[in-house]
């Protein structure tokens, strides 16, 4: 099956299960700091993001970008134990004359940690940013990602990802203007527990020179069970495009 194909399938599949589950939703999908994870939502449970990301500095022409909101609610779908699910869609503002397509949608399939075994990774296929205007916001950009917790005698290394992406090459260009669609995703993250378990931490990495491809860092701090607050900074793989920093509320409920 080819690249479109599957892209064209997942495609139909996240418009049927936001169709059939989430009619008045605005989801975004579960991400680290900027590329999806291979977290899903719990079945029954919905979550609120509310992010914002900040220029932090001119672009390379010198133009201001702008600065970038993004708020969505993310449902879980299935009762399983070892097979879950959420769908939903964004709600983006702040990307000049595509504000008058600003849902997004999304979906995603996963399997979790040690489902079938103690070795077994947790295993993601989805999609996301499936906008609602052909060849201006449907990036399409889908994924295939693995994870696993590793430790040494009872220490934990945190979890590492990795998985791979293709979107809409017709929209994901390199500075030159040259498609640049696809790449690798990696991650590492880990809670900080020697200082607290509200503490967690990650850098991740998303390649391509398009506007999706970046080196990410950052941390959360978990107020409360259902509460936490991440701050991040992105420096994007395409040097003409400013780095920006980026705050993000999340709510579990």
């Amino acid at each position: 099956m080819g690249v479109r194909k599957v892209r064209s399938v997942a495609v139909t599949f996240v418009t049927v299960i936001s169709c059939l589950f989430l009619p008045r939703a605005y989801p975004t999908a579960s991400t680290h700091i900027w590329a999806p994870s291979t977290d899903v939502q719990a079945f029954k449970t919905g979550h609120i993001t509310a992010d914002v990301y900040i220029p932090a500095e001119r672009n390379a022409d010198g133009t201001r970008a702008n600065a970038i909101t993004n708020t969505g609610l993310t449902f879980g779908l299935l009762p399983f134990k070892k097979l879950n699910a959420e769908a939903g869609f964004d709600y983006k503002t702040g990307l000049g004359d595509l504000d008058d397509y600003p849902m997004y949608f999304n979906s995603k399939l996963g399997v979790p940690e040690d489902a079938f075994g103690k070795y077994f990774p947790a295993l993601a296929v989805g999609v996301y940013d499936v906008g609602t205007r052909r060849n201006k916001t449907n990036y399409d950009v889908t994924y295939l990602k693995a994870a696993k917790t590793f430790s040494v005698k009872d220490f934990s290394l945190g979890r590492m990802s990795v998985g791979y992406f293709w979107g809409n090459d017709k929209l994901l260009l390199d500075k030159n203007g040259e498609k640049d669609a696809d790449g690798i995703l990696l991650a590492w993250e880990r809670t900080i527990s020697e200082i607290s378990d509200k503490l967690w931490v990650c850098a991740e990495y998303q390649g391509t020179e398009s506007a999706y491809g970046a080196m990410n860092v950052g941390f959360s701090w978990q107020f409360t069970k259902s509460t936490a607050v991440l701050v991040g900074y992105q420096f994007y793989n395409n040097h003409n495009l400013a780095d920006t920093a980026t705050i993000q509320l999340d709510v579990n409920f």
